[in-house]
């Protein structure tokens, strides 16, 4: 019996449009499939419609005009740049929020001991570093499982260092739980170190879409080049 290749595919839009003004639009018939368990990268001048992509993906642009076909699964996680923990929660409250199930604090307790966090669960969120915070968002958004992780600009505020160690935790998270993966992000070198493809996108539509299966080298000069940078 054929496999129905649908089944494998954690992402399926089409004509995807979004307009925040009558001066044009956002995203322009936008076509993107990620297949399940696949990393994506996503990168693109400031104002191009990555993060109106991603929030489309992830049910949060109601208000916005536009129309579209989307399909993604049910089990969908977002990681933003703030890490959004609720202040007045403890760790392990932040990443147990909303989750239903006599095991929830345990594992909320798995979570946190995968990202570093073990010992720290009654700590306040003022109380970790900017990098332990975003660990403890990590840890809130993979505890549910999910099929597709969407995440925009999740580093961006880390100091480098931390950036490094965070691409190394990231790519080791998503190769245990394996959901697909839509990284927004700026940064050429983080894409191409982390993502299976990068995807540019260029007024609303994907500009290229590249197999991260050449040398980095040339494929940084190749995405710089699309990004309009002249080395």
């Amino acid at each position: 019996m054929a496999t129905d290749t649908r089944e494998l595919t954690a992402v399926h839009v089409r004509d995807l449009h979004r307009s925040f003004s009558r001066n044009g639009g956002v995203l322009n018939g936008l076509d993107l499939d990620i297949p399940a368990g696949e990393f994506v990268a996503l990168i693109g001048r400031s104002g191009t419609g990555k993060s109106t992509l991603l929030r489309a993906l992830a049910g949060l642009d109601r208000d916005v005009d536009g129309y579209g076909r989307i399909e993604v699964p049910d089990a969908v996680s977002v990681v933003f740049q703030d890490s959004r923990l609720l202040p007045w929660k403890r760790v392990l409250d932040n990443v147990t929020f909303g989750l239903r199930g006599s095991d929830a604090g345990e594992r909320g307790r798995q979570a946190l001991a995968e990202v570093g966090l073990a010992g720290r669960e009654r700590a306040w969120p003022y109380q970790l570093s900017g990098g332990e915070q975003q660990r403890a968002a990590l840890a809130r958004s993979l505890v549910r499982e999910p099929q597709l992780l969407l995440a925009d600009e999740p580093f961006g505020a880390l100091d480098a260092l931390t950036r490094i160690k965070m691409h190394a935790l990231l790519r080791k998270l998503c190769e245990a739980h394996k959901p697909a993966v839509l990284l927004v992000t700026h940064d050429v070198d983080e894409a191409i170190a982390l993502a299976d493809r990068v995807i540019l996108l260029d007024h609303g539509v994907i500009h290229a879409d590249v197999r991260v299966d050449r040398s980095p080298a040339e494929l940084r000069a190749f995405l710089l080049d699309g990004l309009g940078v002249h080395q």
